[in-house]
């Protein structure tokens, strides 16, 4: 089934900018299995990814000094008034809000932690066109050594709800957004990322994580861990051919 509508709040996009675009779409669908369109010019050279004719992400070239790395996107039904909200609760509008072709409205910001995302008013481009299974989005995780003021921020932005994950530790709950039904990520302290700043950090499902963690490997990506089991799946993180983070996980039957 394509998704054709996101929740307000719910992770709805996700693209990567990176030095090397060509670099990137070899790197993807070598282990991802993406079919990646050529760069648009119209957007700057902007291209997106299929698996199973549903679209899963975008690639595009790195935007000024931006770190090479994933942004994710939350669906929003008015990008302005979102915009008003984040500056109202502390956060910085980092790309104000503006159209992009017919596709919807964009505005890039960044929480009162550090942490950098979208958000997405859809308009012929809902989003993911499918999430939660191989080949596509699967999860998020908000990494911030402050876990409170976050969610504070994106309780008053989005209207999330949060749940404590009992095996997680004390500072690590689930989000759900309004209307979503079940949590879309995760937020919590840095959990090992000590020294970086605040990110959010993108899961993407595979059939076989340690197949697409070896792959990765081979295409001059490197792997920080070693694929594991957990409760929610088995998960291994890579680090792409152009330097951006990224996890993998295989979803656990059901």
């Amino acid at each position: 089934m394509t998704i054709t509508s996101y929740s307000a709040g719910q992770p709805c996009w996700a693209d990567l900018g990176t030095s090397d675009v060509d670099q990137a779409r070899e790197f993807y669908a070598a282990v991802m299995g993406w079919a990646v369109s050529p760069g648009n010019p119209d957007f700057g050279g902007y291209a997106t990814a299929e698996h199973d004719g549903a679209l899963v992400a975008g690639l595009g070239p790195q935007m000024g000094e931006a770190p090479v790395a994933w942004l994710l996107y939350f669906a929003t039904s008015d990008a302005e008034a979102t915009q008003g909200a984040i500056e109202e609760n502390g956060g910085t509008v980092i790309v104000p809000a503006h159209q992009v072709g017919d596709l919807g409205r964009l505005v890039i910001a960044s929480d009162p932690t550090g942490a950098v995302f979208g958000l997405w008013e859809a308009a012929q481009m809902p989003g993911f066109g499918s999430i939660g299974r191989a080949g596509a989005f699967a999860w998020c995780d908000l990494r911030t050594d402050l876990p409170d003021a976050a969610r504070e921020f994106y309780g008053a932005v989005f209207g999330w709800e949060y749940a404590a994950v009992p095996m997680a530790g004390d500072e690590y709950t689930t989000f759900t957004a309004a209307d979503a039904g079940a949590p879309s990520g995760g937020v919590g302290p840095m959990m090992g990322a000590e020294g970086l700043p605040p990110h959010w950090l993108l899961y993407f499902a595979v059939d076989d994580v340690d197949a697409a963690v070896a792959t990765a490997v081979t295409l001059n990506g490197t792997s920080p861990a070693s694929p594991f089991d957990t409760p929610f799946g088995r998960m291994g993180p890579i680090v792409d051919s152009g330097g951006a983070p990224l996890w993998l996980m295989t979803l656990p039957e059901g």
